[in-house]
């Protein structure tokens, strides 16, 4: 019965952009030396693999409310790990170059997360 059933998060721009990034980071944290794999590489793993859970977690809930608390964690998760590249770029593990290949992805989901989230405020507005 649900065999071939999507999740409705599934169909949302703003998830599979993210998820675009997440593999993205996933693929710039190879550069990372063995050493910082499992300190500031799982770190930024984390906290991109934050924002495609929250978004996701998000729409399972049923309160307008709760969805916008979950998209803020989200937007929250994105800039921590953005800043956490940044850091990486400062320790000398990625260049500028590699971040800004990134960075539209960044954009994109950021602009996606405030527009979903102010769909929702509009609805409780209503």
């Amino acid at each position: 019965m649900y065999e071939n059933q999507k999740f409705s998060f599934e169909g949302l721009e703003v998830y599979r952009c993210a998820r675009e990034l997440v593999k993205g980071i996933y693929i710039l944290q190879n550069k990372f030396p063995k050493e910082e794999k499992y300190a500031l590489g799982d770190q930024i793993r984390r906290s991109a693999t934050s924002i495609t859970s929250n978004i996701a977690e998000g729409s399972g809930r049923s309160s307008i409310r709760e969805k916008i608390h979950f998209i803020e964690i989200a937007f929250g998760s994105m800039t921590e790990s953005f800043s956490q590249l940044q850091n990486a770029q400062d320790l000398g593990y990625l260049l500028e170059a590699d971040i800004d290949k990134l960075r539209p992805l960044y954009s994109r989901v950021a602009a996606l997360l405030s527009n979903l989230r102010k769909s929702f405020e509009r609805r409780i507005q209503d």
